[in-house]
């Protein structure tokens, strides 16, 4: 929706499903102490121990685009670089108003300490980027090209990598040439598909534009979740379901939620990990090799692109300790076959495609045997080095109740567990 000549964007996120208690009616509702850290089953389906043996992502740093970065949590202090307030909003780019982006840091760079989210890629370094979501322009003045703003300052900064767990339906063209911009300056792009596949599946940006890659969620099954937009724009999938999150912006406990966002912070610590152990490589070699390791089912016909989950499920152990892919030509864009990066801005002017409404691709590729209509979750196979669920029922808004109990807090005595609820939220 577009509401007093501003863009509304809305996370890509959505909450998973499972209530911790019942019969709420005349009592206090109970809170559960959880390991969180039990709960990021995704980093054993992804070997992420052995590949921390290689590399942990030390010498990147990721740019993280989103409702701010709170580099007071247990699991980010050191972690997060100076960045950049682009929303004008009262506070700075550390603060963050929604938990969101903190959330994103740290399935990115997460240390783990004191219990909290370990992030797949822990020796890396965010750079915050502040921008606005629909409920802060609702409720006071914001700069209202912050996203634009944002991505061409971390497109400036010293950040490989820029990660973007935001989408909204409305092409934009300003925002595009932001994108073109940091394409141009060398830098890796990952934005969510979206959360909306069985509300009308409309392709979401930034994800749709051809120089992002648009990054679809899967579950512990390896196929794509149900809500996790789907569309020739899809590029890669990573786990997207049952991922531990902070509730709200009180920092006081962790919620089990769903969503792209999710997958795209986990696609971006992939390319973090694999950009340390190759630090002459370039975006076009980091992400080429991403799809080339990527998992794919059995029934996966050779030479295809899924609608569903694109080239399929990010592998980083498959590349950093098996040595699958092959980085080629580091000059051309895997995306869009054409010439990118530094130097390579007059030949994209004349020769890029055009995001339509429909979604741009990857031109060049074959037509995925997936991209029949069907349903989402059985439009994919299973991708064996990355279990997950496919199952999803539903979602509601994250500002809802958290199922389950309030979020208190437990003291524990290993001092190494957070309440957990498990709720919905909408994308």
């Amino acid at each position: 929706m577009i509401e007093s000549g501003r863009l509304r964007r809305v996370l890509v996120s959505a909450v998973a499903t499972t209530a911790l208690t019942a019969g709420l009616v005349g009592t206090a509702p109970a809170a559960f102490a959880i390991d969180v850290q039990a709960e990021q089953w995704y980093l054993d389906a992804m070997h992420a121990e052995e590949i921390w043996k290689t590399t942990t992502g030390e010498g990147v740093t990721v740019a993280v685009i989103d409702t701010g970065v709170n580099k007071n949590t247990p699991s980010l202090k050191g972690k997060v670089l100076k960045g950049w307030d682009a929303s004008e909003a009262k506070g700075d780019e550390t603060d963050d108003y929604e938990g969101h982006g903190t959330s994103v840091a740290e399935l990115i760079v997460g240390s783990g300490a004191s219990g909290g989210v370990k992030g797949l890629a822990p020796g890396a370094k965010v750079i915050p980027f502040r921008v606005s979501d629909t409920q802060m322009q609702n409720e006071q003045a914001v700069n209202a090209f912050d996203l634009r703003e944002s991505i061409r300052a971390a497109a400036d900064s010293e950040a490989r990598i820029i990660n973007i767990s935001m989408a909204n339906e409305f092409y934009d063209s300003d925002i595009r040439e932001a994108i073109q911009y940091a394409q141009s300056k060398g830098k890796l792009i990952f934005a969510g598909s979206g959360n909306s596949a069985d509300k009308g599946n409309k392709p979401q940006y930034p994800a749709a534009y051809p120089e992002v890659v648009a990054v679809a969620a899967t579950g512990q099954n390896g196929k794509v979740a149900k809500y996790s937009q789907y569309g020739d724009y899809v590029d890669i999938a990573a786990p997207g379901n049952s991922i531990p999150s902070w509730c709200d912006a009180t920092f006081k406990s962790y919620c089990i939620e769903e969503g792209t966002s999710f997958a795209t912070a986990l696609a971006s610590a992939t390319a973090a990990l694999i950009w340390s152990e190759h630090p002459d490589w370039t975006a076009n070699q980091v992400l080429r090799v991403m799809f080339e390791a990527a998992g794919r089912g059995k029934d996966w016909k050779p030479g295809t692109v899924s609608a569903y989950l694109g080239h399929g499920v990010v592998r980083p152990n498959a590349t950093i300790n098996r040595g699958l892919g092959n980085p080629g030509d580091p000059r051309i864009s895997p995306l869009t076959n054409m010439p990118a990066g530094p130097g390579a801005a007059e030949a994209n002017a004349s020769a890029k495609p055009s995001a339509t409404a429909s979604g741009s691709g990857s031109p060049g590729t074959a037509p995925s045997a997936s991209a029949s209509p069907q349903a989402p979750a059985d439009g994919a196979t299973s991708a064996p080095a990355v279990a997950g669920s496919g199952e999803s029922t539903g979602t509601s808004s994250r500002t809802g109740l958290v199922i389950g109990g309030a979020a208190v807090a437990l003291v524990v005595a290993a001092g190494a567990a957070f309440v957990i609820a498990r709720r919905r939220r909408a994308a």
